[in-house]
Order: structure tokens, then C-alpha cells, then sequence
């Protein structure tokens, strides 16, 4: 397996504060970037400092933790922003305009040439004061190849590092990514990122694919935070990089952790069903599953739950089969005779097909009913 050559800049402080609802505090800005250091990230893009005061000194702040991780800000191509980015101490400013004909037109309102001529005088700016550049195409995936190459281009001679990829409102598909990379990465003359957002359900897809097509920097949130739809989900990301990639340089096993704190700083909840992190990503209740992992996990589990910080669990319902039922009650410490297994087995099946959870306390007091019906 080929080693993917790239690296993580995560936004969840940035793009992931845009949720609506969501607004971190600075303490929390602090202990979620502490945290997503600590699994390895290359690149935290801390906020965006024109949009406050507050805002401006939050990333100050943790521009002076003294973390591994570079720190990264946005930036509009105005000079007011860089400014800001400098001011709150920033290693890298992501500088971006709207590139589609759809944004320039309503946005802009003069031809593309001259914002693109506007926003490379920022660029030389922020190249003059130290700073490491991100040159973004906002809405890339709508503008017309021919205009994209040349503002990657000239962006390039400008002295920006990166060229960033934006899909913007989740338009594209995994091949279309594919074929907008092979399009974009021959040419290229310095790193290109992606940053994808889930309209259509695809960025983490989307992501992975350009990974694998040689995009270099790839943007996350923790639990797939953002706008809308939300982000490419940092734990999905890394663990697909780990398997598939053979990018092992991540600390997964605070995945779950660092997953938990978003949840409850940002007040969005995860589905049971999340990918890596969500309740039920390592639950079983199939008996044919269960019975088959007992022996061996890899029958039905390719990501392991210890891998990223979970446990695996074994759910009581209406498809849970004999082998399974007395695995559990075993690991409680209890030894059922057959007649005792069969009849808690069927009332597990009433009391799930009456939407009931078999919950420990629940399987305790079938363990214990099922003995009185066997003296009786």
C-alpha cells in the first residue's frame, strides 16, 4: 500500500463555529485545540479575526500555547483581514475570493481579471509580512477550469504555499473530484488543498479521493461540524487515511474523546449511527454477527472500536440468537441452563418488537424471572 502524502488542516474552531447554534467560548476554543494538537494535526485554523475583537484575541491566545500545530486564519483578499491575521499571530492566512462566475457577479460585480489582480496585491501583502499563504478559490468547484489554473498560477509566482480547492456548497461527487485533481494537480506548482462540504452527503468521499489523487492538505471538523450540512468529519478522515492510506502518524485513540468534548462544547449532537464515533458505531445485535465475533471480531468489524478509542458492544433485541445471549449474560457472571436462555431469548423479542430497550437492569430482571419460571 502507497503512503498518502499529506497533511491535516482542521477548521472546526473556524468553519465548524459556523453551525448554527454554535459559538465556543474562549476556554473552549483553548481545550479543543489542546486537544486536536494532541492527536497530531498539522494545521488548526483558529477562527476568523475580523469578525471581532473577542474573536481576534481568542486566536491570539492560542497562538501563544505553544503548539505543534501551525495556526491558521482566513482572511478575505482585503488587507484590513490580513491585518487581523497578524495581529492575532498566525502562522499561515488563508486568503479567498469568490471564483464562479455566480460569485464574481453577484458579489463582485466587475470582471474576474480584476478581482483576481485585487486579491493577488493581498496575497503580495501578506508574502511582505512573514506570513505563510493559502491563495483559496471559494466556490472552485463552479468556476471555469481555464480562469482556476490561471489563479493558481499566478498565485504560485506570488508566493503563496498553498493553493486551496473549495467545494463550497457540496457540488461535486468522489469522481468528479477525481477528475477535477487529474485536471489541476499536472500544472501545479505548489501544494493543492480541499476543503469539502457534505450537501450532498460526500465530502468525506470527497476528501479521500482527492487524497489519494495527491491533494496534499486536507480540511476537517471534528464530528463533521460546519455550515449547513457540515464539513468532512476529521475522525472519518483519519481513520480512512490510516487504513486506506497508510498514514499512521494520527493518535486515533482520542478520536472518541476529542469527538465526546466537540459534542458537548458545541451542544450538536451526534446520530448513534455517526461513523468512528457515534454510539452504535461498534454495536452489534445480530445473533449471526455476534456469534461469529465471538470467535474471531474481524467477521463484521473492519474499523476495531480500540483503534479509535471506543468499546465494542453487544445490544439484546429482536435478532440476537442463542450464542450471543449467553456470551453477555457470561460476561455479567451469570450460567443459564438452556430452558432459562430460551425463555429470556423470547422476551428480549416481545419487549424490542414493543420498541423497549433490553438494558442491563432489564436483562437482571429477566435473568432473575427466568429461574422462578424454571421452578414453577
Amino acid at each position: 500500500m502507497k503512503n498518502w502524502n499529506v497533511e491535516i488542516c482542521d477548521v472546526t474552531l473556524r468553519d465548524g463555529e459556523q453551525t448554527p447554534g454554535v459559538c465556543f467560548t474562549t476556554e473552549e476554543k483553548i481545550e479543543i485545540a489542546t486537544m486536536i494538537d494532541q492527536v497530531g494535526i498539522e494545521i488548526i485554523e483558529a477562527g476568523f479575526p475580523i469578525v471581532s475583537d473577542n474573536e481576534r484575541t481568542t486566536i491570539k491566545k492560542i497562538s501563544s500555547l505553544g503548539l505543534n500545530a501551525k495556526i491558521c486564519c482566513l482572511s478575505r483578499a482585503l488587507i484590513g483581514d490580513v491585518d487581523a491575521a497578524i495581529d492575532a499571530g498566525a502562522d499561515i492566512v488563508a486568503i479567498f475570493f469568490g471564483t464562479s462566475d455566480l460569485h464574481i457577479r453577484h458579489k463582485f460585480k466587475k470582471p474576474r481579471d480584476e478581482v483576481l489582480e485585487d486579491a493577488l496585491t493581498v496575497v503580495d501583502y501578506a508574502v511582505d509580512h512573514g506570513l505563510a499563504i493559502r491563495f483559496s478559490a471559494e466556490d472552485a468547484t463552479r468556476t471555469d477550469m481555464a480562469f482556476l489554473k490561471k489563479m493558481f498560477a499566478l498565485g504560485a509566482e506570488h508566493g503563496a504555499e498553498y493553493s486551496g480547492y473549495a467545494d463550497t456548497v457540496g457540488y461535486l461527487t468522489p469522481l468528479e473530484m477525481q477528475r477535477a485533481m487529474q485536471e489541476l494537480l499536472p500544472g501545479l506548482n505548489n501544494k493543492i488543498c480541499v476543503h469539502c462540504h457534505n450537501d450532498m452527503g460526500c465530502a468525506t468521499a470527497n476528501t479521500i479521493t482527492a487524497a489519494e489523487c495527491g491533494a496534499f492538505q486536507l480540511h476537517t471538523t471534528v464530528n463533521g461540524l460546519g455550515e449547513r450540512a457540515g464539513n468532512a468529519s476529521l475522525e472519518e478522515v483519519l481513520v480512512a487515511l490510516r487504513l486506506k492510506g497508510g498514514v499512521d502518524r494520527y493518535d486515533l485513540s482520542l478520536l472518541t474523546e476529542l469527538s465526546n468534548l466537540v459534542e458537548a462544547r458545541s451542544g450538536v449532537m451526534k446520530t448513534k449511527t455517526k461513523p468512528v464515533v457515534g454510539a452504535h458505531a461498534f454495536a452489534h445485535e445480530s445473533g449471526i454477527h455476534i456469534a461469529a465475533m465471538i470467535n474471531e471480531p474481524e467477521t463484521y468489524e473492519y474499523v476495531r472500536p480500540e483503534l479509535v478509542g471506543a468499546k465494542r458492544t453487544y445490544i439484546l433485541g429482536k435478532h440476537t440468537g442463542y450464542k450471543a445471549l449467553n456470551h453477555v449474560v457470561t460476561t455479567l457472571g451469570y450460567n443459564l441452563s438452556a430452558e432459562e436462555t430460551q425463555w429470556i431469548l423470547e422476551q428480549i423479542k416481545i419487549i424490542s418488537e414493543g420498541k423497549y430497550a433490553v438494558t442491563q437492569e432489564v436483562l437482571c430482571s429477566l435473568i432473575g424471572r427466568s429461574r422462578e419460571v424454571a421452578h414453577t
